[in-house]
Formats: structure tokens, C-alpha cells, sequence
């Protein structure tokens, strides 16, 4: 994982735990079969992954609507 991308990721999702497993998360679904949002590189790990959709806003968080 490059510390780049997670001080680019971080500007957007600004709580750590949230961004960790909003991470978490997408590199469940993409170790899963899901393909990726963005273009790849055969250099790039599943978290790098993760962390360019969300710095690219492929990936979003969505607050939880209260009942």
C-alpha cells in the first residue's frame, strides 16, 4: 500500500477508522471477483486499488439515514 494514496484518501474520508474500513471493504469485494472501478496497473496491490477509486470518487461513503 502506498502512503500517498492513504494521505490523498484521508483528505477525503477524514475519520482513520472509517476510511479503514471503507478500504477493508472494497478489497473484500474486489479479493471476490468484482472488477475495478478504475484503470490498473499489474503493479498495483488491491488496496492501492481501493484507495484510487476512492481518491478518484468511484467510491463514496453514504451516511446511514436515521429511522
Amino acid at each position: 500500500m502506498k502512503s500517498d494514496l492513504v494521505d490523498k484518501a484521508a483528505e477525503i474520508v477524514k475519520d482513520p477508522l472509517v476510511l479503514i474500513n471503507l478500504v477493508s471493504q472494497r478489497v473484500r469485494q474486489l479479493n471476490s471477483g468484482r472488477s475495478p472501478l478504475i484503470a490498473t496497473r499489474p503493479s498495483m496491490g488491491v488496496a492501492d486499488i481501493a484507495l484510487s477509486e476512492i481518491i478518484e470518487g468511484k467510491i463514496k461513503l453514504i451516511p446511514k439515514e436515521n429511522p
